[in-house]
This record gives structure tokens, sequence and C-alpha cells, in this order.
């Protein structure tokens, strides 16, 4: 059986992998799969020795434009550096975990070859993730989370100028800037104080963290709007991140330019459900008042059959702070 695009085209299939973790097996049931149904697997420079000689080696221009889906082998962190691969031309992006309690990964690796024959045949629905696209110096970037400002060095502060849409709101005094998409809502900003956001929301929230004057609240932006962040000539540089990557370092007096893109990215779900007990688990990690062993009752089989990673789970629901 050949699988094949709309178009009649064969499939290619893009495969991301985590630079040190165990993925072998998974990388060999990819590329059999691939084998026996005439289907191409691409794959970046960085990632090729481990793979072998039974894919297409293009480098990140040139996979973009080539796949037609993506399959991450890890944990979330891969699966957010995958979508960010492809934000620029969106593909269904399917994420095998390989990690410890994933919420975007969506199979375990003994489901793997189910799951390939459903991404093959489209058996699949897509959960569209919105992104921040970033802009400083001819440079631009997207964070799936959220975008981090934070000082550079001990006793400084984040110094800048909020501008919105050419207004502006007010400026910030800070340890950290935070902002953030609905999906990273749960992440930096909530520690940080900031709201918990529903998925469905294409909003942009902006939360400071330890600020010291200035604009001490947090801020939800609609998609459309343009958030500019001047860094006061005053101020010390600040490291900039991305989905908790360093991206670089913004000078004083500079200006970092930010908006909230819909449909950033395709996250392949094969089971709603699942992934709906999985979003419940991460909010009773956070304020839904559900004790430890309600949490088990929400969890996948094999999760619920794995000790180690359960006895996980369970240590992280009793050290949630309670009010």
């Amino acid at each position: 059986m050949v699988v094949t695009r709309a178009d009649g085209a064969d499939l290619h299939i893009g495969l991301v992998v985590h630079p040190s973790k165990a993925v072998d097996d998974s990388v060999r049931t990819v590329l059999a799969w691939a084998a026996g149904h005439d289907a191409d697997v691409v794959v970046r420079p960085r990632d090729a020795a481990r793979l072998g000689t039974d894919v297409t080696v293009l480098d990140e221009p040139g996979f973009l434009d080539r796949v037609d889906a993506v399959v991450s082998l890890g944990g979330d962190g891969t699966m957010l550096g995958a979508m960010r691969l492809v934000a620029a031309r969106p593909v269904p992006v399917i994420g095998v975990n390989h990690g410890n309690v994933g919420f975007l990964v969506e199979v375990e690796p003994s489901g793997l070859p189910a799951a390939l024959d459903r991404l093959g045949a489209g058996d699949y629905v897509v959960e569209p993730h919105s992104c921040i696209d970033a802009d400083h110096d001819e440079v631009s970037g997207s964070a799936f989370n959220d975008l981090v400002l934070c000082r550079n060095s001990p006793g400084s502060s984040v110094v800048a100028d909020l501008v919105v849409d050419g207004a502006h709101y007010g400026y910030y005094r800070c340890d950290a800037l935070v902002l953030s998409t609905p999906t990273g809502s749960t992440a930096y900003n909530y520690a940080a104080g900031g709201p918990v956001v529903s998925p469905g929301a294409d909003v942009l929230t902006i939360t400071p963290v330890a600020p010291m004057s200035g604009v001490s609240r947090s801020i939800v932006l609609p998609a459309g709007d343009t958030v500019a962040l001047h860094l006061d000539p005053s101020s010390r540089s600040a490291e900039l991140q991305l989905d908790g990557t360093r991206w670089g370092d913004l000078g004083p007096d500079a200006t970092l330019t930010a908006r909230l893109r819909a449909d950033a990215a395709q996250v392949v779900r094969l089971d709603p459900d699942a992934h709906a007990r999985r979003s419940r688990i991460k909010l009773s990690l956070l304020d839904l008042p559900l004790r430890p062993e309600q949490i088990v009752e929400l969890l996948p089989a094999d999760l619920q059959s794995d000790p180690v990673r359960l006895r996980e789970v369970l240590e992280r629901g009793r050290e949630r702070p309670r009010s």
C-alpha cells in the first residue's frame, strides 16, 4: 500500500527526535512503517546521524517545505520544538511520549504503529494552537508556550515600556516579563500569579515577575494587537527566551515586537477524550480540588500500571500548596 496525499503525491513524514533520550525503538518503528508504505522520512542534519541512511536529510527551510506531517519522539519540549519548526507552514504534528507525564504528546511508544496507520489514513482530529511571533533586529522566532524577557545579572531589573498598537500603556520594572499563549498560561505565567486561560481563547497574556514599580498586574490582549516592549536606555541588557530556550539578548534602548498568531500549529489528536483527561490532570496539579487518589482515575491505563511514573504524579499532587 502506498500512502498518498490528496494531490496524489507520496507522503513525506518529518521526524524530530530528542537529542539524548532512548528513542531508537520508536525510530525503527517509524522507518519500518515508512518503508512498508513507500513514505519518505525527512530529517534535519542534526538528527541524521542517529537515524541511519533510509532518510532524506534537509536543512530546516527544506524540511519545512517538504513535510506533510511531523512525528516528534521525546517529551513536550521536543514537541514544542517540532511545532516551532513548522510554524511558518503548519502541518499535523503528532507526539510520541518518551518523557514523563506529557500534555502535548499524544501516544505512548507501544501505540506508535497504530498511530502511524491512522496518521497515514487521515483518521485523526487536529487541535489548533496559537503561538507568539516575536521580532527583534530583523530576527524572528515563535513560542507556543511563552516568551520571557528576564534580567541578565543578579541585582538588575527589566525596565521596559509597554506599547500596544502604538498606544503607550505604561512601564515595567521587574525581574522578568512573561508573555504567554493560552496553552502556556498554566506554566511560568501561572507561577508568576497570572491567570489560567482557556485554550479556546485567542488572547495574549503579559505578566510581570516580582514587579517593583510600574504595571504590577497581568494584562490580557486580543490576538490582533501588536505589542512592543522597549527597554529603557538606562536598563541593563535582558535575556530573551522562547519556550524556555535562550533566543538572544536585548540591549538598552532595544525594542521587541510580539503578536499572537492563531492556528499556528496543528496538533494531532487520536483520542480527544484522553487529551481532556490529561488537561484535567494538569489543572489538578494547579488549583483544581482533586485529591491525589482521584487523579489516578483520570490517568491512562498504561500510566496507572507503571508504579514509578504513577508515584511521580501523586507526589506532585501532594506537594501542591493548599489554600
